[in-house]
């Protein structure tokens, strides 16, 4: 019987894609509002900062990826440098990451459907759901393509969202909140409104708003060329940053003051409102939907293939590593629709808290899940110093940077123990890391 293999069907065109896919999405359109509340015009510095300090992530595991031919995931990096324990704790992590984010796009799908129609969150929550999982399970091309135009109104939108407040500031085009102008920054308290309180307590959302820049690493097993496709998409996530995070979210406080913006409702479609734009609410709305889908699709597709990987390294049943005619792991992907439906009931049962608690598990999460690639980078420098030197795709500024960043991200977790909103789901989520250590316990036992 032949044995069935991952395609390599994703081109640089998609991988580039899925990488703004992964990152721009329900933490931007919709979570944005909620960060923009807490720390004012000063947000713009939050998502400056985690976007440099992930750049250096991402550069670490760009170097540790094609350091080894072998490495196709994360749980392989782990397992070289720190050992199978690790592994294990950081491939399950990881899929727990991508569950919990699927969650909260799903939730927000149910919302952004409210916008229309008056029914339950839930219902197009779950339609959502099953239309993706039957996309999936056809082939990898297809995801790619999926999240090509996905992605592709993603960025339509924000560029017409900053020419159009170009325009709107040089000409001080007046709105029902006032004029246009750069004055919004400080006028309203000024830049740090809340205080360095509320700066601080809004990096979890934003922490949340860049999940998914590791995605590369999960579909680094199916691109057809490596070695030119990761560096290349790496290499462009400095303008991602600054174009689709800061110059997004400067247009939108040029014209909202701050303190016009719910945190409850997206920015991104107060602000097309605001300036009066016949039927603009409608269309954002519709765009924040497709950036929520796509999310979803990312999750989906990433989680299965986590789950394909841990199969193949005998961390999780042989079931998962089968793959269906189309070369798609029909089995991790059932799983992971399932679990992810959860975010459905969770929208009926605590419809105002649910997006909040899955978004606090998820940047906890994820902060795990990057803190070991910048550890397993220190380990490689350290253990392997032939393989740096040789590298050609090397991670500037080592090992001093990992440091860095890892006391930033330990900061970030100290910080939510000062938030009602973030405490209760950061002191629950080491249970998760409690359980998983007991399981590799009781496995490496057998």
């Amino acid at each position: 019987m032949e044995q069935r293999e991952l395609k390599r069907d994703l081109s640089n065109r998609h991988v580039q894609l899925i990488a703004i896919g992964g990152t721009i999405g329900t933490g931007l359109f919709l979570g944005s509002g909620k960060a923009i509340q807490l720390a004012g015009p000063s947000i713009i510095f939050a998502y400056l900062i985690v976007g440099i300090a992930l750049f250096f992530v991402m550069r670490s595991l760009g170097e540790l990826l094609l350091s080894k031919d072998g490495f196709q995931s994360l749980p392989d990096i782990a397992e070289e440098y720190l050992g199978p324990r690790f592994s294990f704790v950081t491939g399950w992590t990881y899929w727990f990451c991508w569950i919990m984010t699927a969650m909260a796009d799903v939730i927000a799908v149910g919302v952004y459907v409210n916008y229309w129609f008056d029914i339950p969150q839930w219902v197009p929550a779950l339609i959502c759901v099953i239309i993706l999982l039957g996309l999936n399970l056809l082939t990898v091309k297809l995801f790619g393509e999926l999240e090509f135009w996905f992605a592709l109104i993603k960025v339509i939108t924000i560029l017409g969202l900053i020419v159009l407040g170009v325009i709107l500031l040089v000409i001080g085009f007046k709105t029902d909140a006032g004029a246009v102008t750069v004055q919004n920054l400080w006028d309203h308290g000024g830049f740090f409104p809340n205080g360095m309180s509320g700066f601080l307590l809004s990096f979890q959302m934003v922490i949340f708003a860049y999940v998914g820049v590791e995605l590369v690493a999960v579909s680094a097993a199916e691109t057809s060329n490596p070695k030119k496709n990761i560096p290349s998409a790496i290499n462009k996530i400095p303008l991602r940053i600054l174009f689709f995070y800061v110059g997004a979210l400067a247009v939108i406080l040029f014209i909202n003051p701050w303190v016009e913006l719910n945190a409850a409702e997206s920015p991104f479609v107060k602000t097309f409102s605001l300036v009066g734009i016949p039927l603009a609410a409608g269309i954002i709305n519709f765009v924040v939907l497709t950036s929520a889908a796509s999310a979803c699709n990312s999750g989906m597709f990433s989680t299965s293939r986590i789950l394909y990987h841990l199969s193949k390294d005998h961390q999780a049943s042989s079931h998962f590593s089968k793959l269906n005619q189309n070369h798609v792991p029909s089995n991790g992907l059932f799983l992971s629709t399932l679990v992810i439906s959860v975010g459905a009931l969770l929208s009926k049962l605590i419809p105002e808290q649910a997006f909040g608690i899955v978004t606090t598990i998820s940047a906890i999460c994820f902060i795990w899940v990057w803190g070991i690639i910048l550890i397993c980078h220190i380990r490689y420098k350290k253990t392997r110093p032939h393989l740096h030197e040789k590298a050609t795709f090397k991670a500037p500024f080592t090992p001093f940077i990992n440091y860095v960043v890892l006391t930033m991200f330990a900061a970030i977790l100290v910080i939510m123990l000062f938030s009602d909103a973030t405490r209760p789901a950061l002191l629950l989520t080491p249970l998760w890391f409690i359980v998983l250590f007991i399981l590799y316990r009781m496995r490496s036992k057998r």
